[in-house]
């Protein structure tokens, strides 16, 4: 089977015009297929807070009211997806933009909770394959933003991680998937505020065990409960590292590694 990568990046990367054309470049260098699944938490952010909509987030996710729901529709699925494609295409590479709404990409539901409402937060029910087979098939870079939908007409924030193992998950069946987190820290740190203390490898039981240290928290939960997860599903590899070391991450030479 061909080698894909599903590479996501986040808003930290997003916002930062030089550490975004770094990760973009080494992703425009990918040899084989690739798929890029972007975020852009602190633009829509500091929309929102511009505009005195107030922002809540809860162990890395974010309350999704409607007036949050438009800005982040706008932020993730107009400015920042089509802001990468026109990189990428400057940069030579046939890149289409899509969000899961897009050809039926992502149908998802309104999170249930019983302690939390999330809003208008989706949870993901269906991929469409054969869609993404489609468009691999053209020999073209997908570009995805974090907004699916309920079939229904309704709109739904959607966790970026999520969607990048949702997707991996999908192709691993065609592919040979290798799923890459990438975002601003060298990887998993013992100490957050230390870059030299990256762990090479993270398996479970040292996962579950820095998790009830409080040493992994908030936004790093959801992304390497993915892993984890894309792991169990067919996914050949998955690594979390420094999206500009982009190049390195996908040698595997760099980040951290995660093992069941």
């Amino acid at each position: 089977m061909e080698p894909l990568y599903v590479i996501k990046i986040g808003g930290n990367i997003v916002d930062n015009p030089a550490l975004l054309t770094a990760c973009l470049q080494s992703f425009a260098k990918v040899n084989g297929q690739a798929i890029l699944v972007h975020g852009g938490g602190k633009l829509a952010s500091s929309i929102a807070n511009s505009m005195g909509v107030q922002q809540t987030m809860v162990d890395g996710r974010r309350i999704t009211d409607e007036a949050t729901l438009k800005i982040v529709t706008m932020v993730y699925a107009g400015y920042i997806n089509k802001n990468i494609v026109a990189q990428l295409q400057a940069a030579g590479v046939d890149a289409i933009g899509l969000s899961g709404v897009d050809g039926n990409l992502i149908l998802a539901h309104k999170r249930i909770n019983a302690a939390i409402d999330f809003g208008m937060v989706g949870d993901i029910d269906a991929v469409n394959t054969n869609l993404l087979l489609q468009l691999l098939s053209k020999n073209s870079r997908l570009v995805i933003a974090p907004i699916t939908h309920d079939g229904k007409g309704q709109l739904l924030n959607t966790n970026a991680d999520t969607i990048a193992q949702s997707i991996a998950t999908a192709l691993a069946t065609t592919y040979l998937v290798h799923l890459i987190y990438g975002f601003e820290k060298e990887g998993v740190l013992k100490d957050v505020n230390d870059s030299n203390s990256l762990v090479a490898q993270l398996d479970t039981l040292l996962y579950k065990k820095w998790k009830e240290e409080k040493i992994i928290f908030e936004g790093m939960i959801p992304k390497i409960d993915n892993a984890f997860s894309a792991l169990e599903h067919g996914v050949q590899s998955v690594i979390i590292g420094k999206a500009e070391k982009m190049g390195e991450l996908i040698k595997g030479t760099a980040g951290t590694t995660i093992k069941l």
